[in-house]
């Protein structure tokens, strides 16, 4: 499918601290837009990054069908922009299309769509240590009336932003007891917005009690961990790799499934098995858990430092570099920059 190019008049990228960047807040040049219509993809064009016009019927804001991904380009030491497994994504966002009655997107215009994007805007990669280019794709229902039924118009989005770091310290997080966020037979395996939406309500109490994050548990019994806010969680467990199995209620991460492949290429146990919070709580207290920590495409690796459980806080021993997290993450952040060989494949060069 051919790409339409509309260029920029001028760049703002000068009007961006390239040393301060916050994350989300500020967005490149150019964004790709592609419509569905008449049971096919239509256009696909490369136009300036901006506001988007709608009618207030439109059954996306109304009925919830929208969905996203969330990617990273990095700058090697090169020059060259390299991604981290974009066609996992790519994989994850169709089954998240399927899930809620969505078109799937064509690796054509998925990848196809963002090499061009990533070639027009490469100057916004950030060259700077601990920095990236966020790439968002997201599709939405565009059809514009009131009634509840599968949209028959879509658009599918990618636009990037320079960012920093996602979480600066270790994290201090609270078992969540009394909310859910997804359930057996559900969309928790999904990128649909919905699922983020439903879980600020139970995460900004946590917040309110000095909480950077929760972990959920199971919908049924408030039992076992399942995954944190933006992160799968994992756990070293006497020695083993320790985290949820993916299912109807987890989210099936690309950064948790490097980890996993990473922790086997070295010859480490990796169990994926429900962890229950006894388990976990115990484990803390006799030393058997030695760490624990999130893996998403955000905050890649994020360190936890202290568990909340029952009005009580369990501290985790400090971060060291000798940590299998701090190890893998320098694995993957090697892989990204194209400073170790990717003998995995997992690097896309744009």
């Amino acid at each position: 499918m051919e790409i339409q190019i509309q260029p920029i008049g001028k760049s703002r990228i000068d009007e961006v601290d390239f040393n301060n960047l916050a994350f989300g807040r500020s967005f490149a040049d150019h964004m790709l837009i592609a419509e569905y219509a008449n049971g096919a993809w239509q256009s696909m064009t490369i136009q300036p990054y901006g506001p988007l016009s709608y009618q207030p019927a439109m059954m996306s804001i109304h009925y919830g069908q929208s969905i996203f991904e969330g990617m990273k380009g990095y700058r090697s030491a090169k020059g060259d922009v390299l991604v981290f497994r974009p066609q996992e994504n790519l994989k994850r966002f169709n089954k998240s299309a399927v899930r809620m009655c969505m078109p799937e997107v064509p690796e054509e215009i998925f990848l196809g769509g963002l090499k061009k994007l990533l070639e027009i805007d490469q100057a916004w990669v950030p060259d700077k240590e601990g920095c990236s280019l966020y790439i968002r794709p997201f599709m939405f229902a565009t059809d514009e009336y009131v009634g509840v039924s599968p949209s028959t118009t879509y658009k599918f989005i990618i636009f990037n932003c320079p960012v920093g770091s996602y979480y600066s310290k270790p994290l201090k997080v609270r078992v969540e007891t009394e909310y859910i966020r997804a359930a057996k037979g559900g969309v928790g395996f999904a990128k649909n917005a919905g699922n983020y939406g439903s879980s600020l309500f139970a995460t900004q109490k946590a917040m309110q009690a000095g909480y950077d994050q929760i972990i959920w548990t199971d919908a049924a019994t408030h039992q076992y961990v399942e995954e944190a806010g933006t992160m799968n969680l994992m756990f070293m467990v006497g020695g083993s790799l320790v985290t949820a199995p993916t299912g109807d209620t987890i989210l099936d991460g690309v950064t948790r499934k490097s980890v996993i492949q990473i922790a086997k290429d070295w010859g480490i146990n990796v169990q994926e098995r429900q962890l229950s919070v006894k388990e976990l709580v115990s484990g803390i207290l006799d030393g058997s858990v030695t760490e624990a920590f999130g893996a998403g495409t955000a905050a890649v690796i994020a360190p936890i430092q202290i568990i909340g459980f029952e009005g009580k806080d369990y501290q985790l021993p400090d971060k060291k570099e000798s940590d299998f997290s701090s190890k893998v993450f320098t694995e993957i952040n090697q892989i990204r920059l194209g400073e170790i060989e990717d003998t995995r494949g997992w690097v896309w060069k744009v």
